[in-house]
Order: structure tokens, then sequence, then C-alpha cells
């Protein structure tokens, strides 16, 4: 089979112009291409309607098979399946890396983070923490500033709800214009952001900002994935901890679930597990199970095997999950996946 191979958006390409319909295809040099095999390629990328400036790969093992600026004005991109499966399996071979850093990332926030102290290192501790606790993504200021779609370090004041009882609650609108609410109960997370809502001295409206020598500076995604690996020593990021959260979620929720005998019901009963992933993600059921699930977790569970902790501390895993408390799970997913993580001594 012929291997994928890099391809360039900038170089010379296939363009295509909608008819109905339909859609007519020409190639580098604007002359129509006619061929039933180019057409049947370019009909399964299933390149929206919406999308102009289309550029698509020549040739069919490129590992970018088409760009397009879709309606809201940002670039899109269509990969090649192959390639799309391979950096899949990387990410998930990456996890026993992540989950070994997890714990030197913990003891540097508990050091780090002092709710009495808005310094960066105090504040992009506590960030680390919400990453840590939720399902987070990181944030794009030219998201926020075009789209008005946030994610936790482009946040508002305005986002974020610290209850009485300590419980932080963010009301924001996320990726694709969905609404986003999440609650984080963890008291120095609540500290933290309380002061960060109170400042009076900074008027600007983000709700994540450090103060280093009187000056107030708002916190952008390059900080924080820059602490995680000053800390880690690892080249994890914060989109890793969604994978493995999302991963450790299902492996949670699936363990104390009986294995249907028929294909059909064990597939029913993956697919309630990876909705209620998607729902904690604010992904599409598909896009949590091809993207943030670690697929072994949902084959062992098949196969009859599943992580080793109690039916009530499986039910209290989404509310009650603290760095702390939720160790033994992840250790548990670990064992599962036979991933090579230090065991504490």
């Amino acid at each position: 089979m012929p291997r994928v191979r890099r391809s360039d958006p900038a170089s010379p390409g296939w363009s295509l112009r909608r008819r109905g319909r339909g859609f007519q295809l020409f190639d580098a040099r604007g002359r129509p291409l006619t061929g039933e095999a180019s057409l049947e390629r370019v009909r399964a990328l299933a390149i929206p309607p919406a999308w102009h400036d289309v550029w698509i790969c020549p040739s069919p093992q490129g590992h970018i098979q088409a760009t397009g600026i879709d309606a809201a004005g940002r670039r899109q991109y269509r990969y090649h399946d192959d390639w799309t499966a391979s950096r899949s399996r990387a990410k998930f071979r990456r996890m026993g890396d992540f989950a070994l850093a997890l714990d030197e990332l913990r003891t540097a926030v508990e050091r780090d983070l002092d709710p009495e102290k808005l310094t960066s290192t105090s504040v992009l501790a506590g960030l680390a923490r919400l990453l840590d606790l939720g399902f987070f993504r990181i944030g794009s200021e030219r998201y926020a500033a075009q789209h008005r779609t946030f994610g936790l370090t482009t946040l508002l004041r305005e986002h974020a709800t610290v209850k009485r009882d300590g419980t932080i609650i963010f009301d924001y609108t996320a990726k694709h214009g969905k609404r986003r609410v999440e609650r984080i109960g963890d008291e120095p997370s609540s500290e933290l952001v309380s002061r960060l809502k109170r400042r009076r001295s900074d008027p600007a409206p983000r709700l994540f900002a450090t103060q280093d020598e009187k000056r107030w500076t708002g916190v952008r995604a390059a900080d924080l994935n820059a602490y995680l690996q000053a800390t880690t020593g690892s080249e994890i990021t914060a989109k890793d901890f969604r994978t493995w959260n999302a991963t450790v979620l299902a492996a949670a929720l699936l363990a104390p679930l009986e294995r249907p005998t028929s294909r059909a019901g064990r597939d029913r009963a993956i697919a309630g597990v990876i909705r209620e992933v998607a729902e904690q993600l604010g992904n599409t059921p598909a896009v949590a199970r091809s993207s943030y699930v670690d697929p072994r977790v949902v084959d062992r569970w098949a196969r009859g095997q599943v992580i080793d902790v109690a039916a009530g501390d499986v039910a209290t895993a989404v509310e009650a999950w603290t760095p702390a408390d939720r160790r033994e799970l992840e250790l548990a997913v670990v064992d599962l996946l036979d991933l090579p993580v230090a065991r504490p001594t």
C-alpha cells in the first residue's frame, strides 16, 4: 500500500467550483478534470458546500487532502485517513508519559499556587489545576476576538461565578458557538478565581491575569503550555488533559457495566458511555470516541477487562474528581492500558 506523504497546501493543487448540488473539478493549471477516480476521491472528502478557496491535493497519498475557508472565515482541513489514524495512535501512546508527568505537575502546582498572590507563577499553577480538574479547552486569542468563543485562558470575569459553598460555575460560549457550563468544587481554585474577579487595579475584563511588579498582564495559551512543560520537563500540552480525563472517565463509566452477550448490546452500552464523555468534553460522540477516548479502554471492556475500582467511587468520579482523590482511579487505568508509569513508594 502506498505510504502517506506530506503535502503542502501552498503548492499548486486542484480546485473546485460549485455547480448546483454538485461541483466541477479543475487541475493545477485550471483544466477540467473528468476522470471518475478523481471525482470519486473528491466526493469522499465530503468538502462542505460553505467552504471557499478550496485547495485539493493532487495526490491521493498527501497527508493533507484538502483545505478551505469555512463560513466563519476559519481555515479548515481534511486529512488522509491513514495520517489521522497514525497521529491518533501516537497521541494515545504518549498517555504513559503524560500520566507519569502528572505527579510531578501536581507537586509543582501545590507548591506554586498561592491564592493570596496573583503572580504569574501562582496564576499559571491555578490554571494548570483547573485543566487537571475539568475538561477545558485552552482558548484562542483569535477566536475570542473574532468569534466571541472562549477557552480557559481567554475567559472573562463575567464567565465565572463563585457560589457560597466555594463551587465555581464557568458559563461561557465555547468552540462552535456552543454554551459550556463547567462546575469545579475546589477550595484553592475558588479562592484564586474570587481574587481575580475582585481585582480593582486592572480594568480589563479578562479573568486570568497576572501581576508582576504592579503591572497586569493577561495570560496567553502559550504561557500556560510553557508552565506545563517547564514544571514537568515533558512536552505535554493543555490538550493532553482532555484526552487523559476523557479516557479515565470512560474507563470509570465502563467498569460497573455488565457486558452484554450480543454485539449489538455491547455497542449500545459503549455508545451510552461515549455520549456521557462527549457531554463532559463539549464534543460530539463521534469526536469524543475518535479523538479523546483511548480505544484500548473500549476494546478491553469488550473482552471483559475493566479497572478494579469500587462502584461507589466510579459513580462519584465526575463530581468529586480532585488530583488527590482520583489518583487510585488513574493508576487503575494505567494498569488496564499497561502504561509505563513509575509507582509511588
